[in-house]
């Protein structure tokens, strides 16, 4: 089932997320709301999804890129479930890329991120996970992991001059950042 995306200004956005009881991961009602989340972030053609945009304040995340239209370059990401995740930033030297948000929808913002991060957090199954993300696979994972702490990228520019419409991102920006571009 498709879920209603919260934008920014409403409470659960900007609500920190509480961690999910190990003894519901494996109910029914939980797998499927997994189901849904990942089915809405597909519709939506979002590369994730944390449960605080589908108005539930708690740590729960979806991730995936697999042949994405809108990032037809990036490396796949196999699709990955986050619950309680923990991100220690390993490298912490930033690296300044745009971003968008499917709860800030048509709006673009150069944001700088760690470029490697540690993660620890349950799977789909409650299992633990433990692995390194670097560079596009690290920044999803920081903004998801944002919205579970009741932050968005808007919060991490430092110059919201470098913020825009996707329109306009991709008729006047995209074209001047591409190699040989005319």
């Amino acid at each position: 089932m498709i879920l209603k995306v919260a934008r920014l200004g409403f409470p659960s956005i900007r609500t920190v997320a509480q961690p999910v009881a190990t003894d519901r991961i494996a109910t029914p009602e939980f797998q499927r709301l997994i189901d849904d989340m990942v089915e809405t972030m597909h519709e939506y053609h979002g590369v994730g999804l944390a449960a605080p945009q589908v108005h539930l304040p708690i740590q729960l995340a979806v991730l995936e890129v697999e042949n994405h239209p809108r990032y037809p370059d990036m490396p796949s990401m196999p699709l990955t479930v986050l619950i309680n995740p923990v991100v220690t930033v390993v490298n912490p030297a930033p690296i300044e890329d745009w971003e968008g948000c499917l709860s800030i929808p048509d709006l673009r913002g150069l944001v700088p991120r760690a470029t490697e991060v540690q993660v620890q957090a349950l799977g789909r199954g409650g299992e633990r996970l433990d692995f390194a993300a670097r560079d596009f696979h690290a920044r999803v994972i920081q903004h998801e992991t944002d919205h579970l702490k009741g932050q968005v990228y808007l919060d991490r520019m430092p110059d919201l001059r470098q913020l825009g419409f996707l329109d306009e991102w991709q008729r006047f920006l995209i074209p001047c950042q591409k190699p040989g571009a005319e």
